[in-house]
């Protein structure tokens, strides 16, 4: 009989081999940013909280001296939102904005398991001007609760599920999944549930009609540049993308939004205020000409009042303004259409008419 042939070992072709190599190569990388935190955040929660503040602050100064080019997207963008302040405080606000996103992150978001519970929350934060958010946090009905990169956004969420008002987040995931996973957990210790931005089109419905109010009482993080897709409104005299999903919602369930806010009220010490900024409903913006553009136009409007209560807290090297229109991209002036919906936003006044009109113009756009 004659003997079989062996069958070679089967190959992994190139193009296999290749993706293979590049998981693993990822899979390495996020190990190596994931361990050094962790191990730094064990270390420093055997410190107490305000020395850690300053080490973090310490590392913000750092940081910001070394990324040069942060500090200098910050700086920019803090000229095109405020352009009367002198260079001097544009500087000293860009600088402290760095060191106070290096609080935020390395300090307050690993303490905030340990200090904020139900017995000691109250000697870390104080709940003020939310009455009116309260009741609606407290009913049966839904509920929008929209804040920004100012303050400390996880602490608002986190510290309202730990008194009594428990809602699901809107959350973009960390491209690292080992940090995703831990913040995740971090975020829920208290009750605070989490959704995925990616699948949160198709679950939200279902939300709306959960016997559980915590399921209907839903929190965006709403001062992210939402791409060419997203509806154009003012921020900070300059047309930005925002996402329509927020006003969508708001209308088609009839819910209330709230604007909110946790501001830091000692920069050397781990203490908060949460503040109601703004509450509006369905009776606001029924009768406006464009409702969606209103409700849109006018919770972007709250959370710059809010940015400009506490500039140095506000994470200025955000690329808000990255996205630009359609019409500005191609060297076209303001579409007539946009211009009456602007003008007929009742807080729109001439000078920042005028600054969103100049914006636009070819020679005076910036990145």
């Amino acid at each position: 009989k004659k003997k079989k042939k062996k069958k070679p070992p089967r190959r992994m072709s190139p193009d296999a081999h290749s993706i293979s190599l590049r998981r693993l190569t990822t899979s390495l990388q996020h190990l190596a940013e994931y361990v050094p935190l962790r191990a730094l955040a064990a270390a420093m929660q055997c410190v107490d909280p305000e020395q850690n503040l300053r080490t973090a602050s310490l590392i913000g100064s750092i940081f910001g001296r070394w990324g040069a080019a942060r500090t200098e997207r910050a700086k920019s963008h803090l000229r095109q939102a405020m352009p009367e302040l002198p260079e001097a405080e544009v500087d000293r606000i860009a600088r402290e904005s760095i060191r106070y996103m290096f609080r935020v992150f390395l300090v307050d978001t690993m303490a905030m398991p340990r200090l904020i519970n139900p017995w000691s929350w109250q000697d870390h934060v104080e709940i003020s001007d939310f009455a009116d958010g309260a009741k609606d946090l407290l009913s049966e009905e839904p509920a929008v609760l929209v804040t920004g990169h100012s303050g400390n956004w996880e602490l608002l969420g986190f510290t309202l599920a730990t008194v009594g008002f428990p809602m699901t987040a809107l959350a973009r995931p960390l491209d690292n999944p080992y940090l995703y996973n831990w913040v995740l957990g971090l975020r829920r210790a208290r009750g605070l549930r989490v959704l995925t931005k990616w699948g949160a089109a198709n679950q939200i419905p279902d939300l709306m009609r959960s016997p559980d109010p915590a399921d209907r009482r839903i929190a965006f993080i709403a001062d992210q540049n939402a791409g060419r897709g997203g509806l154009f409104v003012p921020w900070f005299g300059r047309l930005a993308s925002s996402y329509k999903s927020i006003g969508l919602l708001a209308m088609q369930f009839n819910m209330p939004i709230i604007v909110g806010t946790a501001r830091r009220t000692n920069p050397d010490d781990f203490r908060y205020r949460i503040e109601l900024v703004d509450r509006f409903g369905p009776d606001e913006w029924t009768d406006q000409p464009d409702p969606l553009f209103y409700i849109t136009a006018r919770f972007n409007h709250s959370l710059e009042q809010v940015v400009r209560r506490a500039p140095e807290q506000y994470l200025w090297i955000h690329r808000r303004w990255k996205s630009r229109p359609k019409w500005e991209e191609a060297g076209k002036p303001m579409p007539a259409s946009l211009r009456r919906r602007l003008e007929s936003l009742p807080w729109m006044d001439d000078e920042t008419m005028t600054r969103l009109l100049e914006s636009g113009e070819p020679g005076e756009r910036r990145s």
